[in-house]
This record gives C-alpha cells, sequence and structure tokens, in this order.
C-alpha cells in the first residue's frame, strides 16, 4: 500500500511540477566561495513536462467554469428548470472537472507503449458504447437525439469516447502500415471501413459533428502518416461528396443551411436560425469590451444552449470583441503547443506518440473552431462544444484525458532527451 501512495505522489509531484526530493544522485552545485550544496534535482529521473500547456488549459476550464455559471444562472426562471437551483449546473460542472482531472492524472501515469497497446481495445470498447446507446431503456434520448448513457451520478457521451478510440487506433494503424505510401488502398482500406462503422452509428443517433470530427482525426492522421497528397485530396473529396449527400437527403439539415444562408427571414428567425440570430444579437451587443461579467440579456431564455454549444456567444456579450480575441488567442496557442509536442516526438522517431499528440490538437483546434465559426455566424449550426470551456461532463472528461496524454508524451519526450530510459 506504501508503495501505491509512493507512486502516486511521485505522479502528483511531476503534474504540479513540485522539484523532487534530492537523493543520491543529486548533482552539486558551487554556491560561494568553496561551498558546495547540492541541487533538488536528479539528472534523469524526473524531467518534467510542458507547464505553459498546464497553466493555458487551466485558464481556459475556470474561465469556462465562471462563464457556464453566468450563462446558466437565470435558467431556473425558465418553468422546464423550475426545480433547479440557480447553482445546479455550476455545481454539476465543478464535479465533471473534479472526475475528469483524476482520470487525466491517471492517465498521465501510463506510458505510450501502454497506451500503443490498448489502442484497439479502446476503440473496440467504444464500438460496444455506441451500439448500447441506441437501444430503447439504456440509451438516454433529448431532443429526439440519442446519444447519452446514464450513470447516475453523470450522463456519459459514447461519441467523445470514440473521438479519443479513433484517434488512439488511427496512430496505431498507421505505425504498423508505414508501407501506406507503396500499397495505399491495402492498407488504408481497413482503417477506412472502422471510421465508416462509426459514422454510420453516429449517424444513427444523429450526431453528424461527432462524425465531422472523428473523420477529420483520422484524415489527419493519414496526412501526418505519409500519405501521399493525390490520395489524401481524392480521400477528401470522397468525404466532402458524402457529407453533402448526407446534407442534401435530409430535410431537417437543409433547413439548417437555408437558415445559416438568411438566419433573419421571417420563415427561419422563429425556426432553425433562431439559435444563430439570437447569438450574433449577442456579440454584436458585446461591442468591443462587452456589457460586464453577469450582464448578459440574451442567456435569459432569449439564446438556447447558452451554457453549452453557445457558450462564445455569452463570452462576446459579456467581454466584447477583446474577449472573443483572448479566447481565439488562447485556442491557437494550445493547438499550436499541441502539434509542436507530437512534432518533436516524431523527430525522435517515436511515431506513435507523435501522431496521438498531434491527433489530439487536430481534435482541440478543428472543433474549437467549429464551435466558433457557428457563434460567430461563420459556419451553419452544428452539436459542438467548446472544448474545456462548455458544459458537459463526457467531453470534458475526455478533453483533459488526452491532454493528459499528451503531456505524457512531453514527458518522455524530456527524459530521452536527458538520457534516461522509459
Amino acid at each position: 500500500m506504501s508503495a501505491v501512495m509512493d507512486r502516486l505522489g511521485r505522479g502528483w509531484g511531476r503534474l504540479l511540477g513540485s522539484p523532487p526530493e534530492p537523493g543520491p544522485d543529486a548533482l552539486p552545485v558551487r554556491v560561494s566561495g568553496n561551498q558546495f550544496t547540492r541541487t533538488g534535482a536528479a539528472p534523469v529521473q524526473v524531467k518534467g513536462f510542458d507547464q505553459q500547456l498546464v497553466w493555458v488549459t487551466l485558464a481556459l476550464m475556470l474561465w469556462g467554469l465562471v462563464m457556464v455559471y453566468s450563462a446558466s444562472i437565470a435558467m431556473p426562471d425558465n418553468p422546464r428548470f423550475a426545480n433547479y437551483s440557480q447553482t445546479h449546473f455550476l455545481v454539476r460542472h465543478v464535479a465533471s472537472l473534479f472526475v475528469a482531472f483524476v482520470a487525466a492524472l491517471l492517465a498521465f501515469q501510463v506510458p505510450l507503449n501502454t497506451w500503443e497497446k490498448v489502442a484497439p481495445w479502446v476503440f473496440v470498447l467504444s464500438l460496444v458504447l455506441l451500439i448500447l446507446v441506441l437501444i430503447p431503456f439504456i440509451g438516454k434520448g433529448v431532443n429526439g437525439a440519442r446519444r447519452w448513457i446514464s450513470l447516475g451520478v453523470m450522463n456519459f457521451q459514447p461519441s467523445e469516447l470514440a473521438k479519443f478510440g479513433v484517434l488512439l487506433y488511427a496512430a496505431n494503424y498507421m505505425v504498423r502500415k508505414m508501407e501506406v505510401k507503396e500499397k495505399f488502398f491495402t492498407s488504408v482500406a481497413p482503417m477506412g471501413i472502422a471510421v465508416a462503422v462509426v459514422g454510420l452509428l453516429l449517424l444513427a443517433e444523429p450526431d453528424m459533428g461527432a462524425f465531422m470530427v472523428i473523420a477529420v482525426i483520422a484524415m489527419g492522421i493519414l496526412f501526418l502518416g505519409g500519405v501521399n497528397a493525390r490520395m489524401f485530396f481524392l480521400i477528401a473529396l470522397v468525404l466532402v461528396v458524402a457529407f453533402g449527400l448526407m446534407i442534401a437527403m435530409s430535410e431537417w439539415r437543409r433547413e439548417r443551411i437555408f437558415a445559416y444562408l438568411d438566419p433573419w427571414s421571417e420563415k427561419h428567425a422563429l425556426g432553425k436560425g433562431y439559435q444563430l440570430s439570437h447569438s450574433l444579437i449577442a456579440i454584436g451587443r458585446g461591442e468591443v469590451f462587452g456589457v460586464g461579467l453577469g450582464g448578459s440579456v440574451e442567456k435569459l431564455h432569449w439564446l438556447p444552449e447558452a451554457h453549452t454549444d453557445f457558450l462564445l456567444a455569452v463570452i462576446g456579450e459579456e467581454f466584447g470583441f477583446v474577449g472573443v480575441l483572448v479566447v481565439i488567442g488562447l485556442f491557437m496557442w494550445l493547438t499550436r503547443r499541441l502539434m509542436y509536442i507530437g512534432r518533436q516526438a516524431i523527430a525522435m522517431d517515436r511515431i506513435f506518440s507523435g501522431l496521438l499528440a498531434q491527433g489530439v490538437g487536430i481534435w482541440v483546434g478543428f472543433q474549437s473552431f467549429i464551435n466558433m465559426g457557428v457563434n460567430l455566424g461563420a459556419l451553419p449550426t452544428k452539436g459542438l462544444t467548446l472544448p474545456l470551456m462548455s458544459y458537459g461532463g463526457s467531453a470534458i472528461l475526455m478533453n483533459l484525458v488526452a491532454i493528459a496524454v499528451v503531456l505524457r508524451v512531453d514527458y518522455e519526450n524530456r527524459l530521452l532527451m536527458h538520457g534516461g530510459r522509459l
């Protein structure tokens, strides 16, 4: 038991950046004159991790926590939420953050070699959960979509695990099929079938937004893994045509496109364009510096899902153009840093680790881009949350686990660069 507690203690120390206790291998350092002292760091055992990445992630999470409370504080005034307290969503979001932090801490302890071995099993688990969510009395439906499995204390969304599962599987697959350039169709076809199966299960929920994110993650891993440009753009064209057909064959999806093109028309303003029009009103009302924290009017039952999909609109109203720019800047830095850690791992011939880290960067970057585009009226309405900030236990959980895995990649990179061994 003491050994387990000691291991967890060292894990907390690595994650929080605290210096290790001096050991017999500590290095002597001259302080003054002929006096020597020992450094508190072992030369190989502990080399730290990217603390800037941790602080930016924490900043986004804490800002998101404040905004979730601001966006949901008036919801009990709505008869639909009359039994809720003003802190209902805040308390649940705090609980989700705590669970996600514990899960991220545990994920950080897992070596990348282990993640590579279990990658196919995580993918299979995500497929099983995507099937279970479609079964009556197991899957929970909301607003005509069956996307959640109730776990009592929280509702789990299998599509979030599917993003992580596909990411692990794709990175593992590309490492095993490095001859992809020579035998493209033979090598890539199995992964294409796997992603197609996930897509069919997601469309049955329906959750086209999650399918788009997963398709982009898979495409990104293919490109970074060595697929030649001609074949890559051919697959991209096939995906674009496929998504176009999905929209053309679905009346309510077509209505969303038409509402996006003209949200202010009489037909769409109170229909499919309602959320978009009120999101634009909120951001326009914020002007340059915003109306101040808590001063949003659109969150007072005008803008639906203000604490989830349209959190950026509330940020725009309360913090203005400056606040939106800060959010965009933080996500740009976060995405760039995740990609850099992955590129560093690939340069050290750690292909799986590098593809995994860059896949997380694609995931966070693309999903935040879609959410921001929807809130700003640049893209059609799509049910995707803002990573790390929006209300949603499953999304927060998987986002933090994914970032913890990238931190592990960075930790192992530093260890190897200083002559350590994994």
